[in-house]
């Protein structure tokens, strides 16, 4: 049986594979440890073995390699909720959306900080990755309303309730309640995440099991 050999593509492919992850990796260190001042293209090289000049090349500026940090964190934390979500629709997705943000929280604090770091970070008019924070916010903002809008075609959401208004509040609390914990480590996190699957449960379907 003769052994197939690697391509010298797949060989390249994986190499870059290699060394994006790296990447990202000493950057979310270093983000952590040192902050957007301090996360410089030649701590990167230094930080994860690699030069300056390839972090230059690969990325072009250090708000190039922000925006590969954030998107590239932000497209693992949209993946964990689409997998926790699945096929739910209205609360019961919300409460898995919940549950995800705290397994990211417990399992990659660090990758959260730093995405989290430059978000608000991006608040700044001279921010270049800017769009890439707001593109992302959209992405949610779509997913929590779509969620919504079948849970009220469902009949398990009130159908008065304005889907749009609702998702944007749905974010904003995740978001707050992040900003919180980053801010004061030692907050209850855990109680709080409980208690906003009831505040979200009685604020989508309270008004509807009353009536």
């Amino acid at each position: 049986m003769t052994a197939t050999a690697t391509s010298p593509r797949r060989r390249q492919e994986d190499r870059t594979a290699l060394s994006d992850r790296l990447l990202k990796e000493a950057a979310v260190s270093l983000l952590n440890e040192r902050g957007l001042a301090g996360t410089t293209l030649a701590a990167i090289g230094q930080h994860s073995g690699y030069s300056r000049g390839l972090v230059t090349h690969r990325f072009g500026t250090k708000a190039g390699l922000f925006a590969y940090v954030h998107d590239t964190v932000a497209a693992e934390w949209i993946a964990r909720v689409q997998k926790a979500v699945g096929d739910n629709i209205g609360v019961a997705a919300l409460r898995q959306a919940i549950e995800a943000l705290h397994g990211f929280i417990r399992d990659e604090p660090d990758e959260i900080r730093a995405m989290y770091l430059l978000r608000y970070a991006s608040i700044d008019p001279s921010a270049e990755y800017r769009a890439n924070v707001a593109k992302v916010h959209r992405a949610q903002h779509r997913d929590v309303q779509v969620w919504i809008e079948r849970g009220q075609a469902d009949g398990g959401i009130d159908p008065n309730i304005d889907a749009n208004l609702a998702a944007e509040l749905f974010c904003a609390a995740l978001d707050g309640l992040l900003y919180r914990w980053l801010v004061t480590p030692t907050i209850p996190i855990d109680g709080l995440h409980e208690q906003l699957h009831g505040v979200v449960q009685q604020a989508l379907s309270g008004a509807r099991r009353n009536s």
